[in-house]
């Protein structure tokens, strides 16, 4: 199995609907018969129901639990689908990964098979403790129910839903950039160049899409049985199609397997966030831009959007980002792979909400405010790009804002946008 079959397999446990909802189903078939011989050793009794009695009670569970099921992920997918209207489509994937909307389908999806197979064991004789758990899930289920409403409906609003991309992005970026910032250690702002044009390349044989994630180890792997240099050429969230780039190995190397270097990058319908940090801002930003557009005008949701956005270039602009170079233990250069560097993530969560955002004097303010903190916050090397970043919006102030007064509010930083000091 190669190392993307098992990330695939690893990503379907994490997000797959249709995964858990199998499990639970084998669970049942499992838990079933393990409850039925405890019933026969113990004798124990619930409700005390006759055949006639637990029949018609399990038939009636079982036919509202499928209309349960099925009212649930209908009306989950027209919320969903509402929701991703308003913020972005982005958000689906995210959505039905989360924990509680797959374990809440999952109960659901345990409690109807158990109680199919509860129902097919009443004849003449009840196994009372049998029946009697199928009846106690399936109240738990109507409990499940009103939990899942609140957390849904909670769970979609935009402030959750961005703390929740915040989070994630956090954790990605610790992953990403294990180290903190040092001045001493130079970090190389392209990595991306080709290491020779004479190189051997690797073309893209699969379904096209989005660069997922790879995995350096495996790549560093192959290329020091090859006694090679390998280059992936796609960064981590870049389209690739069929007959495009994938690797370049140096001529010196011997040459490689191809199909072990494919095996080593995962490649998928939309991008994730495992690896790439580029991501979240990617969603943040397109939450803000659409709430910056003439048909929706809400600067506020903007606003908590470069709230989300300030702390996360904070949290980045502190550690030391990635060079693109991975070194075998004796110190050669093995693998080279593209990689952003600080001015790109400043212009992606900054450039485009500062654009949108011309004329808002909510947006303005709390653009100000977070680059002016970043400025004094961060090390002196991160300070020049936030820096042109906060001359574009003074200039913007100028272009947008006609009255003196106006101006003079836009150029002030103000943690709200609106409503805080104005001094």
């Amino acid at each position: 199995m190669t190392w993307e079959q098992r990330y695939r397999l690893k990503h379907a446990a994490r997000t797959s609907l249709v995964v858990w909802a199998g499990l639970a189903l084998v669970a049942a078939l499992v838990c079933a018969p393990a409850v039925r011989w405890l019933d026969r050793q113990t004798g124990w009794t619930i409700f005390g129901l006759s055949p006639e009695g637990a029949r018609a009670i399990l038939s009636a569970l079982a036919g509202s639990m499928l209309t349960f099921i099925v009212f649930v992920l209908s009306a989950t997918l027209i919320v969903v689908q509402l929701a991703s209207g308003q913020l972005t489509p982005r958000i689906i994937a995210i959505v039905f990964a989360m924990p509680w909307v797959r374990i809440t389908l999952g109960i659901f999806a345990f409690t109807y098979a158990y109680t199919l197979s509860a129902l097919g064991r009443v004849d003449d004789h009840v196994p009372d403790l049998h029946v009697g758990a199928a009846l106690l899930l399936n109240l738990t289920c109507i409990v499940a129910f009103f939990v899942f409403v609140h957390r849904l409906s909670s769970g979609l609003r935009p402030s959750t839903i961005m703390r929740l991309v915040a989070d994630r992005g956090r954790n990605v970026i610790e992953q990403v950039y294990p180290l903190e910032y040092d001045s001493g250690r130079a970090e190389q702002a392209r990595s991306n160049a080709l290491l020779s044009s004479s190189g051997e390349v690797v073309e893209f044989n699969g379904r096209s899409g989005a660069v997922m994630a790879f995995s350096v180890t495996d790549l560093v792997r192959i290329a020091r049985e090859a006694d090679a240099v390998v280059e992936l050429v796609p960064q981590v969230g870049d389209f690739v199609a069929l007959g495009d780039p994938l690797f370049r190995i140096s001529a010196e190397g011997r040459p490689g397997s191809a199909a072990g270097l494919r095996g080593c990058v995962a490649v998928g319908a939309e991008r994730t966030m495992e690896q790439d940090p580029r991501f979240v801002f990617r969603i943040l930003v397109d939450i803000a831009s659409r709430a910056l557009s003439p048909a929706i005008n809400d600067p506020t949701t903007a606003v908590q959007v470069i709230d989300q956005i300030h702390h996360l270039l904070l949290c980045l602009g502190r550690r030391h980002l990635d060079d693109g170079h991975v070194r075998d233990q004796d110190g050669k250069l093995r693998l080279v792979y593209g990689t952003p560097d600080w001015p790109d993530y400043v212009m992606l969560a900054v450039s485009e909400i500062r654009q949108f955002g011309e004329g808002s004097l909510q947006v303005d303010r709390r653009l100000r405010a977070m680059l002016e903190h970043l400025i004094g916050a961060l090390p002196e090397a991160r300070r020049g790009p936030l820096q042109q970043e906060l001359t574009m919006l003074g200039s913007g102030v100028e272009r947008k804002f006609r009255d003196e007064e106006d101006r003079k509010h836009a150029g002030i930083a103000d943690y709200q946008g609106v409503g805080g000091s104005d001094s």
